[in-house]
C-alpha cells in the first residue's frame, strides 16, 4: 500500500537499548504475566540502519491471554494493528511515544517470535550478513520511499533465507 509517510531509515542510535529497557519495565508492570519482553527487529542489533521505532515481542502464556493484554495495550494509548503473518501475532502501534513502539502479543511457542529472535541472533553474530541487509534497506528504502507494505515485502527472501541459516546452523 503507498503511503503517505515515506520510509524513513535512520543510522544505529546507541540509546535504542536503554529505551528498550525503559519500555519492557513499563510493559511487564502493565503485563505481569509476560514470558518474556523481547527487543526485537533491526533497532535490537547494534550499529544496524533502522527506522526510528523499536519493535517488542510480548510473549504471553496462551492464546487466552491475548485478549487481556489487549485491552490493556488499548488503554495505555497503543493502537491496533490486527493480527500479523497468519501465526497468531497481533500488533500495536505508540506513535506518540519516542522512539514509536511496535509491540506485537504472541502466545508461547509462537513460530514467528522464535524466527525474529533468530534473526537478530543470526545478524549480531554475523557482521557481514549485517552489513548486507543494511545495504539492502537502503537500497528498498529508495526504490519504495513512498511504500512501507513493498518495502517490507522485499525485504522477506533475504530475511527468510538468514532464518534459514540461523535455525539450521549454517554459518
Amino acid at each position: 500500500m503507498v503511503t503517505n509517510s515515506p520510509v524513513e531509515l535512520v543510522p544505529h542510535d546507541p540509546q535504542w537499548p536503554q529505551a528498550f529497557q525503559r519500555i519492557r519495565d513499563r510493559l511487564l508492570a502493565l503485563l505481569p504475566q509476560a514470558l518474556s519482553i523481547d527487543h526485537i527487529g533491526s533497532t535490537s542489533i547494534p550499529g544496524m540502519t533502522a527506522k526510528p521505532l523499536i519493535d517488542i515481542d510480548i510473549v504471553l502464556p496462551g492464546l487466552g491471554h491475548i485478549e487481556g493484554a489487549t485491552r490493556v495495550l488499548l488503554a495505555e494509548g497503543y493502537e491496533p494493528r490486527g493480527n500479523r503473518y497468519d501465526d497468531e501475532v497481533w500488533a500495536f502501534l505508540s506513535k506518540g511515544s519516542v522512539p514509536a513502539e511496535r509491540v506485537y502479543l504472541c502466545p508461547a511457542g509462537n513460530g514467528t517470535h522464535r524466527n525474529r529472535l533468530a534473526f537478530r541472533d543470526y545478524l549480531i553474530a554475523h557482521p557481514q550478513a549485517a552489513a548486507a541487509y543494511t545495504a539492502l534497506k537502503r537500497r528498498l528504502a529508495a526504490e519504495f520511499r513512498m511504500d512501507g507494505d513493498r518495502y517490507t515485502a522485499h525485504k522477506r527472501e533475504f530475511v527468510d533465507a538468514i532464518v534459514v541459516r540461523a535455525l539450521t546452523g549454517d554459518a
